[in-house]
């Protein structure tokens, strides 16, 4: 089963259907080996993805694994850039089949299915963004997206989570997810898991928000209540 989980997130071709169908977000809720109950999300945006499984009641954190991915034909081909299960697997490649209708994406076995959640949403904030800059007393400093070091927030059409991972050490520092809405300016974060502290879930948090330039200007209070000014930038 634990083999089974991890290979989830190798989920992206369609029969009959264009890749750009798989885009949006999905979510499955099963039972583990030991009996609990834990929902696996996924989101899945343009040449990136990312899958996350946690207690379906509590929010308590279980997993995560994701990266690149991309359609050969009827194969997809993954490059795994984090994966908490089995952190060795970071930088291999995996071809992986599925088959995907409007509203379902199952498994090439097909015991394992996926309802679909959204669509995606192109006006607002899908897509997978990087960390690029911040501000803080008035002076902006940019960070370089290019090294292994890296910080990236996925987004559907209604579903977000962000990563903090190293591709090069293989090591993983956190995550946190859930849902978020953007309304006149404002981004609001309902948090279902919180890797560094499971009695986050629940939260919410409310940011302003704009696009300047084709990045992100995300600024308000953190987690903690600090001050914070962060600068996202589409990754390509």
């Amino acid at each position: 089963m634990k083999k089974i989980i991890i290979l989830l997130v190798f989920i992206f071709f369609s029969l009959g259907i264009s890749a750009q169908n798989s885009i949006g977000a999905w979510e499955r809720v099963h039972i583990l080996e030991n009996g609990e109950k834990v929902k696996s999300v996924v989101i899945i945006s343009e040449g990136y993805q990312v899958m996350s499984t946690f207690k379906n009641n509590t929010g308590e954190f279980v997993s995560t694994n994701g990266g690149t991915w991309r359609l050969i034909d009827d194969t997809i081909t993954e490059i795994v850039e984090f994966d908490t299960s089995n952190p060795e697997r970071v930088g291999m490649e995996v071809n992986f089949k599925v088959f995907i209708t409007d509203s379902l994406m199952r498994m090439e076995d097909g015991n394992i299915v996926f309802n679909r959640i959204d669509h995606g949403d192109p006006g607002k904030l899908q897509g997978a963004w990087l960390m690029s800059g911040r501000i803080k007393d008035g002076e902006t400093q940019f960070r370089d997206t290019s090294g292994p070091r890296k910080t990236m927030k996925i987004l559907s059409g209604t579903r977000f989570q962000w990563i903090a991972y190293n591709t090069e050490t293989k090591q993983f520092m956190g995550t946190g997810g859930g849902t978020y809405t953007t309304v006149d300016g404002e981004y609001t974060e309902n948090i279902e898991f919180f890797s560094r502290d499971n009695s986050r879930a629940g939260s919410i948090l409310k940011f302003n928000y704009n696009l300047i330039d084709g990045n992100w200007h995300h600024s308000g209070l953190s987690s903690k209540g600090d001050p914070i000014h962060e600068i996202w930038s589409l990754r390509e």
